[in-house]
């Protein structure tokens, strides 16, 4: 009987991926539960940063993005806009965390974070290119608001709040997702 099932289970499964007309499902890049473990890697990385005085602070200040988001403002913009202030954002973080990791030289957990990091930035962008956003260019000119940071504390909170903020809204409202939902 439970063979059976298991059959019935497995044929429903094969039916429902090649129902004709259908596109292929973008779930798994819609589903924000990957951009969920990647803003808890962030989190966690600036609140171990916080005990890191001396050793995390920046001999130069760095340039990221700003964070936060006026909620009408980005209404208002196209989602190619959104799209190219988001990758902006994320180019501005890996060439901060760049910076950081080759001024910092012998802290290994700062370096694992930073690592950790910049390997979501690289996801990130990747989980962006398969949502069929136009792609940004750093020599295309940032679109996005930016300041400066002078410790890997703040560089991390900055890189926390960018992702739960303006990367989960470009996520979360992509049009490939939205017709993935209807």
């Amino acid at each position: 009987m439970f063979r059976s099932f298991g059959l019935c289970a497995v044929l429903l499964m094969v039916l429902e991926c090649i129902s004709p007309g259908l596109p292929s499902p973008l779930w798994p890049i819609c589903d924000l539960r990957a951009l969920d473990h990647f803003i808890k890697k962030a989190q966690e990385a600036e609140v171990a940063m916080r005990s890191c005085k001396e050793e995390c602070s920046l001999a130069e200040p760095l340039t990221v993005p700003q964070p936060s988001v006026d909620f009408d403002a980005w209404r208002k913009k196209t989602s190619e806009q959104q799209a190219q202030e988001v990758q902006s954002g994320l180019f501005l973080l890996s060439q901060a965390m760049r910076s950081l990791r080759s001024s910092v030289s012998s802290n290994a957990a700062l370096h694992a974070h930073i690592d950790n990091n910049l390997g979501n930035i690289i996801s990130i962008g990747q989980v962006l290119r398969s949502l069929s956003l136009p792609e940004y260019s750093p020599s295309d000119g940032g679109t996005t608001s930016t300041q400066r940071v002078t410790s890997a504390s703040a560089l991390f909170q900055v890189h926390f709040n960018f992702l739960r903020g303006k990367v989960r809204l470009l996520i979360s409202h992509a049009p490939a997702c939205q017709q993935a939902i209807s």
